[in-house]
């Protein structure tokens, strides 16, 4: 027998019988190594991906010859780039940070850059990312492959957006004041000067979402991975020439006409029209050619009925947006940038396992959905959480201890004390955060299978009680928490809405699905809270072990690389030896790579 059964298992949870421990362990890729474990490929003229993911019973489809793509090796391509670009994006933060420093000039260009991505959202960004793709790959059954329901879709979405693109950056010093507070440290005028330069953006954007929304329909989801590197690589050219460029943006500008203010503004620009470009090439590979095409027919219909509901979530959701921008200027100077910074890390582990994942699952997800097959519906959301429990929980224990060392290496490159200071509260808002971290990925797991169902009604509701919890709690950290702590407390209050959020998914999906196959879930979750919290305390005793007479930044990276080294392989190691079935193919694995070594 595969797994033994002579290991403690938590009351109720029963693991797979021998023959679904065949099914569900077969030979893993070379992403295996990253936690991503492949399953065999089995071709479906109607499914280009492949049932390679086990149903409710973990029983495995036959095998044949003509093998389709991986659900794994799709993900583990896409975790690749996903990495690369989490990290670029993180880097011109940095450099940016380090270029305008963390004050009034970095906090003004972040909330006008939140405001492309705010406006967007509102108009048709939620409704492409969870409604488009279900319809997408129901369309592939007309007769001319979805041809003409995709080009009805992109005229749609294009016309929407440019009329948006065009009002939004009439309306930027009204957007502005709704994130920023008088009196607060980031400055309006600058802010809404910025705004005017980044809002025509939210039509690339948009145009964005369409496309990769039509790729990944169609199982190709590299472009659209690789896209936002290349974006980044241009901002990284745009900061390199904001710093050549002699003076300063002014806090009061009268008119555009500022060298710095316009290299920065239109250099993002730029950034997001090439991001979109850059997936023209692959959509004409793929055979989709664009030609407007008006009018409306039943399934357009369809889809504005399920877009009314994403936008109401949407909607909901910028409101607790608005309220924690609003929160945080009136903290001290770098508030909204130690949060926007503190934020991109906290999602940087989802960013690479959890959205890897989910792009890749979601046409499958949709497919099964399609097909009124529950269980296998049910069996891509058991495997989605646990693999997700696995990956980011010991993730989450590292970032508890080494908050601070992260943001001290990252951040504080100047040395001197204030940056220091700067970089400590950033690492201390990601530690009192990472608790969210699973319940943010089972968050976004569990809309995906909402969405699947043509369900957008759910997870509106499920948002509004989020905001609902989010907004008080905002409000009373605000009265409570000083300036200078007012980041913590935002930071930990996005994670106990996640929490509430996922508490209340997974019972909405129980309710309507049934049998959800928690137990074995939960048994995942206990044994990596037990693994995790090993390498948490490994990861404090070898922090303990660094001298304090290297100096702040030097000290912060040996302190992360050591803590991290050793937690998560702590973590692991006791995940390994507890014999989790998810991590066989890993060991397996690892183990013919050291013989052939």
């Amino acid at each position: 027998m595969l797994i033994p059964r002579d290991r403690w298992v938590p009351p109720g949870v029963r693991w797979p019988t021998a023959d679904q421990d065949m099914a569900m362990l077969r030979p893993y890729d070379e992403f295996a190594t990253r936690m991503l474990p492949r399953f065999v490929d089995v071709p479906q003229a109607a499914e280009p991906v492949g049932d390679s993911l086990p149903d409710a019973t973990g029983i495995q489809p036959k095998v044949t010859d003509k093998a389709a793509p991986s659900l794994a090796k799709a993900s583990g391509r896409m975790a690749i780039a996903t990495l690369t670009s989490r990290i670029t994006g993180f880097a011109w933060k940095v450099m940016l940070g380090v270029v305008a420093t963390l004050g009034v000039v970095y906090d003004s260009f972040t909330v006008a850059n939140t405001l492309p991505l705010m406006v967007n959202e509102l108009l048709l960004g939620g409704v492409l990312t969870s409604v488009m793709i279900p319809l997408l790959v129901r369309s592939q059954d007309d007769e001319d492959g979805g041809q003409r329901y995709t080009q009805q879709l992109v005229t749609l979405a294009i016309t929407v957006l440019a009329v948006g693109a065009v009002l939004s950056t009439i309306a930027a010093p009204l957007l502005t004041s709704l994130l920023v507070e008088e009196g607060s440290e980031a400055n309006s005028d600058l802010a809404t000067a910025f705004a005017y330069l980044l809002l025509p953006g939210l039509l690339f954007y948009g145009l964005f979402a369409v496309l990769s929304a039509i790729l990944n329909a169609k199982q190709i989801f590299g472009p659209a991975q690789w896209a936002p590197v290349v974006n980044n690589l241009v901002i990284f050219a745009t900061i390199g020439l904001y710093a050549l460029v002699p003076g300063d943006p002014t806090l009061n500008p009268l008119n555009m006409s500022d060298p710095k203010l316009l290299v920065l503004g239109l250099g993002v620009l730029t950034a997001m029209v090439v991001q979109a470009a850059y997936l023209l090439p692959a959509l004409r590979r793929s055979g989709f050619k664009f030609k407007w095409r008006w009018g409306i027919d039943s399934r357009l219909k369809e889809f504005g009925g399920l877009a009314l509901w994403i936008f109401a979530y949407v909607a909901v959701s910028q409101i607790g947006v608005s309220v924690t921008t609003r929160v945080l200027t009136l903290g001290t100077q770098g508030s909204v940038s130690t949060y926007s910074n503190a934020w991109l890390l906290f999602q940087l582990p989802y960013g690479v396992i959890g959205v890897s994942l989910l792009t890749a699952i979601m046409p499958r997800m949709s497919r099964a959905a399609a097909d009124g097959d529950t269980k296998k519906l049910i069996g891509d959301l058991s495997y989605g959480s646990r693999l997700s429990t696995l990956t980011l929980l010991p993730v989450s224990a590292v970032m508890v201890v080494a908050g601070t060392s992260i943001g001290v290496a990252l951040f504080a490159l100047r040395g001197d004390d204030q940056a220091v200071a700067n970089a400590e509260r950033l690492g201390q808002a990601l530690a009192v955060s990472a608790f969210g971290l699973l319940p943010y990925a089972l968050v976004m797991l569990q809309m995906r299978v909402f969405y699947a169902m043509k369900d957008s009604r759910t997870p509106t509701l499920i948002m509004v009680v989020m905001t609902g919890v989010k907004i008080p709690l905002l409000l009373l950290a605000s009265g409570l928490l000083s300036p200078r702590d007012l980041v913590l407390g935002v930071m930990m209050v996005n994670s106990l809405s996640f929490v509430v959020g996922a508490v209340m998914g997974q019972v909405w999906l129980w309710v309507k699905l049934g049998n959800l196959r928690s137990k074995r879930v939960i048994g995942v979750i206990l044994f990596t809270v037990v693994a995790s919290g090993l390498g948490a305390a490994a990861a404090v005793l070898v922090g303990m072990l660094v001298p304090d007479f290297l100096g702040p930044s030097l000290q912060a990276w040996i302190e992360l690389i050591l803590q991290g080294v050793v937690g998560m392989v702590v973590s692991f190691g006791v995940l390994i030896a507890l014999k989790i079935p998810e991590l066989d193919g890993v060991t397996r694995r690892f183990t013919r790579l050291i013989k052939r070594g």
